[in-house]
């Protein structure tokens, strides 16, 4: 065990290195990505550690280590020490005639790793006491610098400071030994010796029952820590010599006790009738179903990984610490592997959805423009159609509404209140100008309930200008400006729309453009007349408002008044229809120019950004995946290919058996595509016809530390398509393998993944010949592909080479697989075997060579593989029709197997019956 822990620690320390390298990187990453302005700062918030997250990264990974020993008995406590260290550093205390004050007196003790031995006595800021206590090989403290002073003014404090080249040490481990006094709260005590480390907790304890000091502290730490686990053990004496005669006699008396308690425990360990083990499950620390040997047997598959506390109650077994202590580590490991992945994979989703939706803004965005034109221009012809050829039908519309608003208009007049002019019925007469004013208020009162009243029914009658057809105008431009508009900086589209619409409310009538100017004119005199020879003064009440208002309805001339509101309503239109028309161009180019950013930005993600952050996403759960299970077994070779080696692979991760994918990337560009297969492969949800990969481990050894080896472990099928078809297949069990590969490919493209690599050996089979999809090499959102032309060349459709492409590349490459599945065989297609090179083969391709029809092709089979290899992507069929047309082909096979077995049976029989009446003839 002395050996074995350093060996952990120096893992852990590794570990820990890598884990900040990795936290560093991911702080640089996101740094550049905010400075390029692709993700917003809410989305900067989703995909970064929170503070709490990071703060744990940091503090495991900075912090150094520390075997915390807790315990209220010295003797208890120092049994640990002695044992952890090989050798009897702390002193054996035994029952005597001042036991219980020694037990009381201990004070602080930290060990931790120098080259020269030193003990000093130091204070929390570190200012020493006694300096140099000893500086020499040491063999047992000497319990004078253990025990607390009556000086000691504050005994919480003070530290006692052992410094010593030990294995156990030397990573930057500390030894902690908690003070042992009554008098000193357990909060503060834990706080002190956790200060600054990342514990690994161990209580003694004697006796086989806690003591109620014992528990309230045990119930203050699960408050204090309650994800720690914690390892519980009973100590015994250790051998000691030169002890006094009382000394000799309580050691016998104690060893007698304990030897018995011991004796029982070792039947099981722990034991359910155990008074400490009761106690702990009472305190939750333990569960209360037995577990047993937790040494050989134990579960941590699960994730998060989380450690149990253990109880050794038999102190043979107190090499268990070194499991205990190595499951811990891993456990902290895990965590911090855990949250940093889960980072790295928060950021790539958010790169895709991103890309996704540019992708979709960029495409639509046009769309959306030209709609908005098409409409508004519909808009403007229809409005100024109404202008210039229905002014008649204005004219009938003003009169009816004249007509039927009288009444109303009159009532409205009666009861009007005059703005600014001050009516007194003590007043005997009002001036000419204030005649005027009160009448000119009137009058324009019943123009404007006229013009609005107007405006509304003639906007009612225009079919264009129906509430479906506006809202949705009106939305669309909306959703535009605010999208290709910073801070809503750019509204005078939307501004010019609604000039637009409201064009004929804003129209202006007056009494002069609206009357007859003889009727206005003989008004006016007759106001004058009344005003000067009226001997009656005027009265403003209800009668001369209705009087008023009546005259200026008779005195309205339709024809004036449609003449007055085409014209104003005609020319509005047109200038917000070229207001609206300057400001949708300047959308437009606001479009172009986001859009050239954009297309930079998203290639600038495509090409460093995404590939980068999917490296350290494989490299963390790769530390985790070998942190909790280990180095995989390379077994035998079972497939090579260009960039890597296939081995078998017994068992790991409880998955048996496995396949594991070996892979040396020899530059950047392979690592890339290797991380980024990794994250596609590892984050698509597990479907009956993908392969799944079940982890990765990173072998940095290899090739001598020069070249690290990737290691994807998958699972394990029995043969690819290739080797099948070779070895020989009935035509139902290809058309099933077919239809498999058409919902693996489905799946895929559900996912939002192009896969851009179908062929034979890209498909597996397991033993009931059912195909599952692998190598995810070259497969991609469709929204992050970048153009790159990838695949193999027969398999490959023209428009690879051309570098803008889409799903459909995936259902020409099922088209060339399926003419494999129907011919048979895997000999190269005739026209392709005139080409010697692969450029050959790509121009044949491009030109619109294809495989060629062979006999035992079917018409339905025939038609469907045409349709799928199609030179134009939109002529290809989807794959839920292929899916359907499959099934319908293997129908037709299965009947017709079916019918010709039964003929087959009814010729077997009938030969049988003549042959056994031909034998009963020759018998007769």
């Amino acid at each position: 065990m002395a050996a074995s822990l350093p060996h952990e620690f120096s893992k852990f320390n590794k570990h820990c290195k890598y884990l900040k390298y990795l936290l560093k990187e991911t702080r640089k990453s996101l740094e550049e990505i905010e400075k390029t302005g692709y993700l917003d700062n809410s989305q900067l918030l989703k995909v970064k550690l929170s503070t709490q997250e990071e703060e744990f990264v940091r503090k495991i990974t900075e912090q150094p280590l520390g075997l915390i020993i807790l315990g209220q008995n010295c003797w208890a406590k120092a049994s640990v020490v002695n044992e952890l260290f090989g050798q009897p550093l702390l002193p054996m205390l035994f029952p005597g005639q001042d036991y219980e004050e020694k037990y009381l007196s201990w004070r602080m003790v930290r060990f931790s790793y120098s080259s020269q031995t030193q003990i000093t006595l130091a204070l929390a800021n570190s200012y020493e006491l006694v300096d140099h206590l000893v500086d020499q090989p040491l063999n047992t403290v000497p319990t004078a610098n253990l025990e607390m002073q009556n000086e000691d003014l504050d005994i919480n404090t003070v530290v006692l400071q052992i410094h010593l080249r030990h294995a156990l040490l030397r990573d930057d481990v500390h030894v902690v030994v908690s003070p042992s006094s009554h008098n000193i709260q357990f909060c503060q005590v834990y706080e002190k010796c956790c200060e600054g480390l990342t514990p690994v907790i161990i209580y003694c304890f004697k006796e086989d029952m806690l003591t109620e000091k014992e528990l309230d502290d045990l119930i203050t730490l699960k408050k204090i820590a309650p994800t720690h686990p914690v390892f519980f053990v009973c100590s015994q004496p250790l051998p000691t010599c030169e002890l006094t005669e009382s000394e000799q006699h309580a050691r016998s008396v104690l060893l007698s006790t304990h030897s018995q308690f011991h004796k029982e425990s070792r039947l099981a360990s722990p034991k359910k009738g155990s008074s400490v083990y009761q106690q702990l499950c009472g305190l939750g620390y333990l569960s209360s179903v037995v577990v047993q040997s937790k040494l050989k047997h134990r579960k941590w598959f699960s994730e998060p990984y989380e450690v149990e506390s253990e109880l050794v109650v038999n102190f043979e077994n107190f090499p268990s610490i070194l499991l205990f202590t190595r499951h811990v580590l891993q456990s902290l490991l895990a965590k911090v592997s855990t949250l940093l992945n889960e980072s790295h994979n928060r950021c790539l989703r958010m790169f895709i959805l991103t890309a996704f939706d540019m992708t979709r803004d960029m495409t639509m965005t046009p769309k959306r423009l030209e709609y908005i034109r098409q409409r508004e221009a519909e808009l403007y012809t229809s409005l100024l159609t109404i202008t210039n050829k229905k002014q008649e039908e204005i004219r009938h519309l003003i009169v009816s509404t004249i007509i039927g608003m009288r009444d109303e208009l009159l009532e409205e007049a009666a009861n009007h209140q005059f703005q600014g002019l001050c009516l007194s019925e003590k007043r005997e007469s009002l001036s000419l100008r204030e005649i005027q004013i009160c009448t000119m208020e009137i009058q324009n009162l019943l123009l404007n309930k006229l013009k609005s009243s107007v405006a509304a029914r003639l906007i009612g009658s225009v079919d264009c200008l129906r509430d479906s057809f506006v809202g949705t105008l009106e939305r669309c431009l909306l959703s535009l400006e605010k999208s290709l508009s910073e801070g809503g900086e750019f509204s005078q589209t939307s501004s010019a729309l609604k000039q637009t619409l409201t064009a004929v409310y804003q129209v202006e009538l007056t009494i002069e453009t609206s009357a007859s100017g003889l009727r206005v004119l003989l008004a006016k005199v007759k106001q004058w007349v009344q005003t000067l020879f009226w001997k009656t003064p005027l009265t403003v009440d209800v009668d001369w408002k209705r009087k008023v208002a009546a005259d200026m309805l008779d005195s309205l001339s339709d024809t004036h008044l449609t003449r007055s509101i085409c014209v104003q309503f005609r020319d509005r239109l047109k200038d917000s229809h070229e207001q609206f028309l300057s400001s949708l161009q300047h959308l437009e180019s606001l479009h172009l120019g986001r859009l050239q950013h954009t297309e930079e930005q998203r290639l600038k993600v495509k090409k460093m950004h995404a590939p980068k952050l999917a490296r350290y996403a494989l490299e963390s759960m790769s530390l985790k995946d070998l942190i909790l299970y280990g180095m995989p077994q390379l077994g035998r070779e079972i497939g090579r290919g260009q960039y890597g080696v296939v081995y078998s692979c017994e068992s790991w991760r409880g998955f048996s058996p496995c396949a594991l994918k070996s892979v040396v990337p020899p530059d950047e560009k392979h690592w890339n595509d290797l991380a980024m297969e990794f994250f596609y492969t590892r984050s698509i949800p597990e479907h009956d016809h993908i392969v799944q990969i079940r982890g990765s481990v990173i072998d940095y050894s290899y090739g001598g530390g020069n070249s690290p080896a990737v290691f994807l472990i998958m699972e394990r099928l029995q043969r690819d398509l290739y080797s099948a078809i070779k070895s020989g297949l009935d035509i139902t069990t290809r058309l099933q393998i077919a239809l498999d590969v058409v919902q693996g490919i489905r799946f895929l493209h559900s996912q939002g993944l192009v896969h851009r690599d179908i062929k034979l050996k890209n498909v597996l089979l397991d033993k009931k010949n059912r195909a599952k999809i692998t190598d995810l090499g070259f497969c991609k959102p469709e929204a992050m592909m970048s153009g790159s032309i990838v695949g193999t060349p027969i398999h490959m459709a023209p428009e690879l080479f051309t570098g803008h492409y889409d799903n459909s590349v995936d259902v020409y490459a099922f088209g060339i697989l399926f003419w494999y599945l129907r011919a048979g065989h895997v000999k190269l297609p005739f026209v392709f075997e005139q080409c010697q090179t692969k450029d050959q083969l790509w121009k044949c391709v491009r030109k619109g060579a294809r495989p060629e029809r062979l006999p035992q092709f079917d018409n339905e089979s025939w038609q469907l593989i045409e349709e799928c290899w199609s030179s134009d992507p939109v002529k290809r069929p989807l794959l839920g029709n292929v899916e359907s047309r499959l099934v319908a082909i293997m129908d037709c096979y299965r009947s017709t197997s079916s019918a010709n077995g039964h003929q087959d049976g009814h010729r077997r029989s009938t030969s049988y019956r003549r042959r056994h009446i031909a034998r009963n003839f020759h018998a007769r």
